[in-house]
């Protein structure tokens, strides 16, 4: 019986893989498995890859034909994951030596649907501890009573999926897998689903993942338009949460935690090539007014000058033809 599943994608990431597939040693038992997804990587990562499936206990390589991105490279991991829960951890990531272990032993302690931890971030030589945001640790509590206030920072908005462990009845019920083919933030519409749907989950103060951040291949680096997905994503969430029995109370929360990383996009849109820049623009105003246009009011009165006036000099911007994302 397979206690643990470990997805792993990897794309072009040979300069990482090494240290990743290290630390999975490191955190190998008989009872794991660790199954390595390579999304068509062109470099030497599916050589790397392939010495790991010989040498590393419990290893599974998983190839694709086309590069699918990471939503769907993690969904080919669950659809191949034996194990009673199931982690994800990136391929250019790594952990401490004995964090699953550890993980293991917290998620069967508290018997919840998902347990989620905190991480320690890495940016070139600096080190910082990055928390989940929810104040109660080692308790189990009902997943949506974590989704609000729409104001602060809450545990929907720590959306990193390998900060965690889930147990497969997930999968069985549906509310483990991505959005196929979404290319960044592809987290978000599924930690909410996990928030809304779920029936318990925990928060505890455990370290052990190392997320390797500014790497220059990771598309939260690169000013493209793939970029540009996070607004099929925060549609997606808009969407869902707009059917939701208690939507009057979630909507607020969602609709400004899109208006916030809109803004956050326009902050920065220089590092986009002008054609993405001006598709972000077009896109981000008509999502705007897809959005509930009362919640949407009460979003922005809510926020700080500078980004409310940015946002509804967008909101005002003519509608383009075909801005559809």
């Amino acid at each position: 019986m397979v206690k643990l599943s470990v997805i792993v994608p990897f794309y072009n990431v040979q300069q990482y893989a090494p240290d990743t597939l290290r630390s999975l040693r490191a955190n190998a038992r008989e009872d794991f498995e660790f199954i390595l997804v390579d999304d068509c990587s062109r470099d030497g990562t599916p050589e790397i890859l392939a010495r790991a499936e010989r040498e590393l206990p419990g290893a599974v390589v998983v190839r694709h034909e086309q590069n699918g991105g990471l939503a769907t490279a993690r969904n080919t991991g669950i659809d191949r994951a034996r194990g009673e829960y199931l982690t994800f951890l990136d391929g250019d990531d790594w952990l401490a030596p004995g964090y699953y272990p550890r993980l293991v032993a917290a998620m069967e302690e508290l018997g919840c649907d998902f347990l989620r931890t905190d991480h320690v971030q890495c940016t070139a030589r600096a080190r910082a501890v990055h928390r989940v945001p929810h104040g109660r640790r080692g308790v189990v509590m009902t997943p949506r009573e974590a989704i609000l206030p729409a104001d602060r920072s809450t545990s929907v908005d720590y959306a990193y999926a390998w900060a965690g462990v889930y147990h497969r009845r997930l999968v069985d019920r549906g509310l483990l897998h991505f959005t196929d083919g979404l290319r960044t933030a592809e987290d978000r519409p599924w930690i909410w689903r996990l928030h809304r749907e779920a029936d318990s989950f925990a928060a505890v103060s455990m370290l052990g993942v190392f997320y390797r951040r500014g790497v220059a291949s990771s598309l939260t680096q690169i000013g493209d338009v793939r970029q540009l997905d996070f607004i099929r994503a925060f549609d997606q969430v808009v969407e869902e949460t707009a059917r939701d029995a208690e939507a009057d109370k979630l909507l607020p929360k969602a609709v400004r935690t899109y208006c916030a990383i809109i803004s956050h996009h326009l902050g920065s849109i220089e590092r986009f090539e002008p054609p993405v820049a001006k598709k972000l623009k077009s896109l981000s105003a008509a999502a705007l007014r897809r959005m509930p246009q009362d919640v949407l009011d009460e979003a922005l009165d809510s926020m700080d000058i500078q980004r409310a006036s940015r946002l509804r000099r967008l909101r005002r911007r003519p509608a383009a033809a075909g801005a559809a994302a």
